[in-house]
């Protein structure tokens, strides 16, 4: 794509005022907040060894644990022509993964470790978008701001710690003329797969002698327990369905208390209260009223959350 084309219409649309797609979102703090031309030839800063070593040995526990996943998702992207890129919270490149064919051609786009792809730095692009917004994104060719940048495709997901905070990005990028927007979401989709494993392997080596309590359906909701069964740590999935602060420190809680609340909260059933009604009746032999006090709730009250989750009594259990 010529540089003058894509960079005129990015400023045309930074500049619409009925254009409320993320993208021009995106866009507008590129310009307006960060200052960048996206016309201008801009290239990632690097950062020097020593900054790059100080980086790296910060997260280097974490590092170590999200290797086995980022491997894996390199397995099967890296035959396409893909890198996998690890970033942290501030958008510099730490770790990279790429057939040693394609390490060049990422080289020259400065997808190596040590560059800042912040969206400060770089505008709208994968990384930094993902970062700055908190959530997956896939950034296709001229979507990017700078026209420099609109020969990629970058693919992103936000890794969040034990106290739900972002500290990492998870980037697929491709250089290829030939990556279409439909391969890009099957790649996405990999890439999402594989954040969410990494933050559940990070969880678990945060609490390395907590029992970890799966609190809904699926591998991503954990809850981590001590000894006296308090919760002390919650993922981001966890703290959604429990209806946790997003973020800080997890005041310590018992577990119980927790689920019941999370049943008698306003606004419906989430997974994790689904599987709670159904482990207590269970536990209960599906009586109604042992469920019920086990959970903190009066019978009637499970009776209502019951048919409003679709579980029916368990035939021939008492009532009573």
């Amino acid at each position: 794509m010529e540089t003058r084309p894509h960079a005129d219409r990015v400023i045309e649309r930074t500049h619409a005022s009925n254009d409320l797609t993320p993208l021009t979102a995106s866009w507008r703090r590129s310009a307006l907040r960060h200052g960048l031309d996206p016309a201008q030839p801009i290239r990632a800063r690097r950062l020097t060894a020593a900054e790059l070593a100080a980086r790296r040995e910060a997260m280097e526990h974490f590092l170590s644990v999200a290797a086995q996943p980022v491997d894996e998702l390199c397995r099967i992207v890296s035959g396409s022509g893909c890198a996998v890129l690890l970033t942290d919270a501030d958008g510099i490149l730490l770790d990279r993964r790429a057939s040693a064919a394609d390490a060049p051609v990422f080289d020259a786009w400065a997808l190596a470790p040590g560059a800042d792809w912040s969206e400060a730095a770089q505008g709208t692009n994968g990384v930094g978008t993902c970062l700055a917004e908190g959530r997956g994104v896939i950034i296709h060719r001229d979507q990017h701001f700078l026209s420099a940048n609109t020969g990629m495709s970058c693919i992103d997901a936000p890794i969040h710690g034990p106290e739900g905070q972002i500290i990492a990005a998870l980037d697929v990028s491709s250089a290829r003329a030939d990556a279409t927007e439909a391969m890009n979401t099957l790649i996405a989709a990999m890439v999402a797969q594989s954040a969410r494993a990494i933050e559940a392997a990070w969880f678990r080596a945060a609490f390395p002698d907590a029992r970890i309590v799966v609190a809904g359906e699926g591998v991503e909701a954990l809850v981590a327990v001590d000894g006296d069964d308090l919760a002390i740590g919650a993922t981001r999935a966890a703290r959604r369905a429990l209806g946790l602060p997003k973020t800080g420190a997890l005041k310590p809680r018992p577990l119980s208390d927790l689920l019941a609340e999370s049943l008698d909260r306003d606004g419906g059933f989430g997974r994790a209260e689904r599987a709670a009604v159904v482990q207590a009746l269970s536990r209960a032999d599906g009586n109604v009223t042992a469920a019920a006090r086990a959970l903190g709730v009066g019978r009637a009250t499970l009776y209502r959350r019951m048919s409003r989750l679709g579980i029916a009594p368990v035939q021939g259990a008492s009532r009573k």
